[in-house]
C-alpha cells in the first residue's frame, strides 16, 4: 500500500474536512431556507439564476453538481411557483431557468437570514483565517479540477 506523503496526509485531512463541513453547512442552510419554503438545494439553483436565466447544465456546472441533480430541483421549483422555464434563443432543446416574482422574494428572504447568520459567526472567528482558509480550498479546487494522472498498468496474474 502507498504511504501518504506529510503534505499528501495534510490534504486527505483538508478533503475529509469540507466534507465534514458541508454536511453541517448543508444542514445549516436547510434551516435558514425552510421558512421560505426551499431546501439548501434550492436555495443554491435560485442563486444561480438570480444573475439571469441559465440551462440546468449550466447551473450543474455552477455548482459542481450532476445534471440530473439540477434537473430534479428546477422542476420541484417550477411546480411550486419559484422559476419558469422559457425559451432559449440559443438553444430550443434547452430551455432556460428563470426567477418569477416569488423566487424573487424568496430568495432575498433568505439571504437576509444568511446575511444576519453569518455575520454572527464570522465575528467568533479571526478574520485573516477566514481568507487564509478560502484561499487554500481555492487552491484545493483548482487541483481538483485538473486531471488525474494516468491510471498505472494492471498487472497480470500468472
Amino acid at each position: 500500500m502507498a504511504r501518504l506523503t506529510a503534505a499528501g496526509l495534510a490534504f486527505s485531512e483538508l478533503i475529509i474536512a469540507v466534507f465534514r463541513v458541508n454536511g453541517l453547512a448543508l444542514a445549516a442552510g436547510d434551516r435558514l431556507a425552510e421558512p421560505s419554503g426551499l431546501t439548501s438545494a434550492r436555495w443554491q439553483v435560485l442563486g444561480v439564476v438570480d444573475h439571469g436565466p441559465a440551462t440546468v447544465a449550466e447551473v450543474a456546472r455552477t455548482m459542481g453538481l450532476r445534471r440530473q441533480s439540477v434537473q430534479q430541483t428546477a422542476d420541484a421549483l417550477a411546480r411550486e411557483g419559484f422559476v419558469d422555464y422559457v425559451e432559449n434563443p440559443a438553444d430550443r432543446r434547452a430551455d432556460l431557468i428563470a426567477l418569477t416574482r416569488a423566487g424573487r422574494r424568496a430568495l432575498r428572504a433568505v439571504e437576509a437570514r444568511h446575511a444576519a447568520w453569518a455575520s454572527r459567526l464570522a465575528a467568533q472567528v479571526d478574520l485573516d483565517k477566514l481568507r487564509a482558509t478560502v484561499a487554500a480550498l481555492d487552491d484545493a479546487a483548482t487541483l481538483l479540477r485538473s486531471p488525474p494522472p494516468p491510471r498505472a498498468p494492471r498487472r497480470r496474474k500468472d
